[in-house]
């Protein structure tokens, strides 16, 4: 009986030690109860000069959660080697929504929230306003210290092939079922002719387009991008719905009309084939799993990738400066 007790307290201990410092719904509501509403008007007053805002937002938590963990570090500004200047992470932004809800953050609550939390915030907030789901973020990450260009070397590529994109968000501790929803994140915003070059004029192996590329479609997408031209002209990831969030870019991969090359590679692989077939089945309304809750769960996930909680890290006054 005695051993039994101690056994019980050697697990209630270890219990609470993992926890002790851990991300959590709430975490600063009883610092700074404030923090999620003042990030959210700060979102919602960019929104409303920039309907742009909601993909960007989103784009900077995902880009700096695969570069060592979600610890803001793609927002430091240190100079040319600082991480934010990575080729992989090129056409990033939103830097300045940060700074600003930063800094309305500070004057109410100062050195209580993480840039961390707040690029985790500010990405569910732009996400709902574009007709996305609305969830509870996770709080209580820290800051981190490093901030180097080259960690940046093996951000998920356009070009890369299904079993790159599985073993780079397997590494992250995402499943291929996360890389489908998170890839599905490309229903809102907008992509170059230059990430498209290759797929239309030098698929490999074919030396031409990809064959996989509906005719009618490839043909919008020479006409938006002709060969030589103006690499820097944008287009929809999502044709016919790139302005809201939904899940019409699912659709468009499974019917050929999917933009970049790692959206239509999801449909080339038999794990992944079935999680984007899943919200199509016919009693998927009814009995099958809902496309934005299941978004909802792997942003909630990827914000957990690789955090510094407790006393790891620290907490940026301004968050582009260590």
């Amino acid at each position: 009986m005695t051993m039994m007790l101690f056994m019980i307290i050697l697990i209630l201990s270890n219990q609470i030690g993992i926890s002790h410092g851990q991300l959590k719904v709430g975490f600063y509501d009883k610092k700074c109860p404030n923090v999620e509403s003042i990030v959210s008007g700060v979102v919602k007053r960019f929104s409303a000069s920039n309907k742009n805002i909601a993909p960007v937002l989103l784009r900077l938590h995902f880009h700096d959660c695969f570069v060592q963990e979600c610890d803001a570090s793609i927002l430091i500004e240190n100079g040319p080697n600082a991480e934010r200047h990575a080729f992989g992470h090129e056409g990033v932004g939103g830097f300045e929504v940060i700074e600003k809800a930063k800094a309305e953050v500070e004057a109410v609550c100062p050195r209580l929230i993480s840039c961390a939390d707040i690029v985790a915030i500010a990405a569910r907030d732009a996400i709902f306003l574009v007709n996305g789901p609305f969830y509870n973020v996770e709080t209580g990450r820290r800051d981190g210290l490093v901030s180097n260009v080259s960690l940046a070397d093996n951000m998920p590529d356009v070009d890369d092939s299904i079993q790159q994109l599985k073993h780079k968000f397997f590494q992250k501790g995402l499943s291929h079922k996360d890389l489908v929803l998170l890839s599905a994140a490309h229903t809102i915003g907008t992509t170059a002719c230059f990430f498209m070059t290759k797929r239309l004029y030098n698929f490999s192996p074919y030396k031409g387009s990809d064959p996989l590329i509906n005719p009618t479609f490839l043909h919008e997408l020479k006409s938006t991008c002709p060969q030589n031209g103006d690499v820097n002209v944008r287009l929809s990831m999502d044709r016919g719905s790139g302005e809201t969030f939904d899940s019409q870019i699912l659709q468009n991969i499974r019917s050929g009309f999917a933009v970049l090359q790692s959206d239509a590679n999801l449909y080339n692989d038999e794990t992944t084939r079935r999680v984007v077939d899943s919200y199509f089945a016919f009693l998927s309304p009814f009995l099958g799993t809902s496309f934005q809750a299941d978004f909802a769960n792997a942003m909630v996930k990827m914000g957990r990738i690789g955090v510094l909680t407790g006393s790891q890290g620290t907490i940026r006054r301004v968050c582009s400066d260590f």
